[in-house]
């Protein structure tokens, strides 16, 4: 049966279809706002993937080009694998639905938003989160909650919802927002320094209308009658429970909980699991007759419920001792380095390290042509500015694929990107494209985090004349029911078994990047302005250090970066610059061994290796398009010498006359004066109608008596002069 709701909702009518298409699916929404539409489908294999040991959930967002009606790029015209903007997109549905589903539970799911029609005004990626809640909700699918997003911007002092890409980009704070009717569970965006209090009052406006969202899939909801799967966890007999907390010695555990070093640490923990659950296993096998499956069923249980014990007793360790597993306080950072120069054909490179998380940064300037080419369903342009974050399985002391970049490298890489992009200089003031590349050597949490600061710390070291330094730090969360305690620089292990991951970057100004994960619902606000607050002191310490480092952009670039210097021509003189046939531009690029690019705004790249080079070439390029003014005043160049006068060029291209009776001197022969290639002080008097200019020689006293005259009266002084005079009286 066909059904509608409709909404109005923030200046736009939300709709919410079912029932037309995508019937055979276990769950299939269309959702609209604007002119923008997306199919969210919900599927459910009805088969157990056995020995996983993790909840096999896959989200995929399809952007298709007729939704924006356009035919896509390249040779082979249909849609190829996910854009960097699809990857995104998915990891924004997926991250606040994932810790809804039963713990236990192991049944592929696979979630499909689909963009059969895209409005600018309205990007359509936000409509996947409400559209994959309500699939989730009506299909037998065990899912515990309704769940709903938001993209709020703060925009010319106003909060302004679902804003297009076009108004946001200059926005105080961007955010997408999803949650519970009780709590945030997401946070990903960006901001221009905004200040700890903005960014909170941002969220719980963003809160308010999730939870008005909400109640609107419960309106829709409440005239659905649904079946759910019935799943039961499996679960560990109480008896063989109790007999494993009486071998488990919590104080011998809490030794190896606190052994030093991530890798030490799981082994040692990893050792003592396997010595206990063997132990008891070794018991239950001479005491009780199970068959061979029930057996390896009942050790995988044993290991999950040791597990258990082992996240207990971390989280009881924090809240009652205040003891972290590495040693550290809750408020405590972990040892930070920071290195320069580590690459010497690099253009610029950092090595941030903190603790057991270590990222290289390293930063190549290029040309124009470098930029990267956009051509997506919402976008169509170039990109300057690029971060690339790559995460091999060394780091973490495994082996593994290499390959294209995983959901999880783009992800960390486009937060750091949007971390720094707002201290990248204009084109203007560097006229470079800049790719950044972070590679995590080694990791332990937060590593990217550590590549905003190795990153930051490499574009100074490139001579990249960033703004202000940008530093990272990731937030956790402890919620036990009798406390809870916010924890400064989380571990891997902290956030695999804490309650939140809270990254936040920023200036000493203010926040520039922000992203969330909550595990449970209980983030209340005063919680985030506690993680807030201690974020912020954590941050500045961090920056003291970066500026330490380098507490400036370098002024000389590397030997080995192309140089390239930035002017502008007037539009209506690009074809005079390039002039017939490009014969000017190739003229002047082979006169200076240098490229130019010339851009339909004016603005002209010359790019070479020798600075000294690229500078005469853009000085005759200014000089050409230069306009001279009556009054102005130059040393010129003698070019032409003419009975009536003579020619100077004033600089590249300008060229005027100085007439024999603007001289500053009675001159008989102009060639006795001045020759071609003199260097003759100038005056522009008068440029006429044709643009023809005219010039009155500029002369001093020495001037004017080494060629033996007097300005006053054109008297001869000279003796050679005076003499003359003398032979033609006697002659008389």
């Amino acid at each position: 049966m066909y059904r509608v709701w409709k909404k109005e909702f923030h200046g736009n009518e939300l709709v919410i279809e079912n029932g037309k298409m995508a019937k055979q699916a276990d769950g299939a929404f269309v959702v609209s706002y604007g002119d923008s539409k997306m199919l969210v489908t919900a599927v459910m294999d009805k088969k157990a993937k056995e020995g996983l040991d993790f909840f096999p959930l896959t989200v995929e967002y399809q952007e298709k080009f007729y939704a924006a009606g356009k035919i896509p790029g390249g040779f082979i015209k249909r849609e190829g694998r996910p854009s960097e903007n699809a990857i995104l997109s998915a990891r924004m549905i997926d991250r606040p639905i994932r810790p809804l589903f039963p713990k236990g539970f192991k049944m592929p799911v696979q979630i499909v938003a689909t963009v059969l029609s895209v409005d600018p005004d309205n990007p359509p990626d936000i409509l996947g989160i409400i559209g994959a809640s309500l699939a989730l909700n009506v299909s037998s699918i065990p899912f515990e909650g309704i769940v709903a997003g938001v993209r709020i911007a703060l925009i010319n002092g106003e909060y302004v919802f679902f804003p297009s890409d076009e108004k946001a980009e200059n926005a105080k704070i961007d955010l997408v927002v999803a949650g519970t009717k009780d709590a945030i569970t997401m946070v990903e965006g960006e901001a221009d320094e905004a200040e700890e209090e903005i960014m909170v009052e941002a969220l719980m406006k963003a809160h308010e209308a999730i939870k008005e969202l909400i109640s609107f899939e419960e309106e829709i909801l409440s005239e659905f009658e649904v079946e759910k799967f019935e799943f039961t966890p499996p679960t560990l007999d109480e008896s063989i429970k109790k007999r494993l907390e009486e071998k488990v010695n919590i104080d011998e555990l809490e030794k190896r909980l606190l052994t030093q070093g991530k890798l030490a640490r799981d082994k040692e923990i990893e050792a003592y699991k396997n010595d206990v659950v063997d132990s008891l296993m070794s018991e239950i096998e001479e005491e009780d007759n199970y068959e061979e499956d029930d057996l390896k069923s009942l050790k995988t249980l044993l290991y999950d419920e040791f597990e258990e014990m082992v996240k207990h007793t971390m989280r009881r360790m924090i809240v009652e001792k205040n003891k972290r597993v590495d040693g550290r306080t809750p408020d405590d950072i972990r040892p930070i380095t920071c290195e320069l120069d580590l690459l010497p054909r690099a253009h610029g490179s950092a090595l941030f390290t903190r603790g057991e998380t270590q990222s290289l940064g390293v930063v190549t300037l290029g040309a124009q042509m470098d930029v990267q080419v956009i051509d997506t369903l919402l976008e169509e342009g170039e990109k300057r500015f690029m971060l690339h974050y790559n995460f091999p399985p060394y780091s973490v002391g495994e082996t593994g694929r290499f390959g294209s970049p995983g959901r999880r490298e783009i992800g960390h890489g486009h937060l750091a990107e949007r971390a720094l992009k707002r201290m990248i200089p204009s084109e203007d003031e560097f006229p470079y494209t800049i790719r950044v590349v972070s590679e995590i050597l080694e990791s332990n949490g937060s590593s990217s985090m550590a590549t905003v600061c190795s990153g930051s710390l490499s574009l100074r070291a490139a001579g990249v004349p960033t703004k202000s330094h940008v530093a990272g730090i990731a937030m956790g969360l402890i919620f036990e029911p009798d406390k809870w305690v916010v924890l400064t620089d989380i571990l891997g292990m902290e956030d695999h078994l804490g309650d939140m991951d809270f990254k936040v970057t920023g200036t000493r100004k203010g926040i520039t990047a922000f992203q969330m994960d909550v595990k449970v619902g209980n983030v209340s606000e005063e919680i985030m302005k506690i993680a807030l607050e201690k974020a912020r002191i954590a941050r500045n310490k961090i920056l003291d250090l970066m500026y330490e480092t380098i507490p400036e952009a370098r002024k000389n670039l590397s030997p080995y970066a192309p140089i390239i210097n930035l002017t502008r021509v007037p539009v209506d003189k690009i074809g005079e610059l390039i002039g017939p046939g490009g014969r000017n531009v190739k003229a002047l690029s082979e006169k200076h061994d240098v490229e130019l690019q010339i851009q339909e705004d004016g603005r002209v790249l010359v790019i070479g290796n020798d600075l000294k080079k690229v500078k005469e070439a853009l000085k005759e390029i200014e000089d050409m398009n230069r306009e001279v003014k009556v009054g102005e005043e130059f040393l010129a160049k003698v070019t032409r010498v003419e009975p009536y006068g003579f020619f100077a060029e004033l600089f590249s291209g300008k060229i005027g006359l100085v007439h024999v009776s603007k001289m500053g001197r009675h001159v008989r022969n102009v060639k006795d004066v001045v020759h071609v290639g003199d260097s003759v002080k100038v005056k522009v008097t008068g440029i006429d109608a044709a643009g023809k200019i005219q010039l009155s020689q500029i002369t001093t006293e020495d001037e004017r008596a080494h060629h033996g005259y007097h300005n006053s009266n054109h008297t001869y002084n000279s003796k050679e002069h005076r003499g003359r005079l003398n032979d033609k009286k006697d002659e008389k």
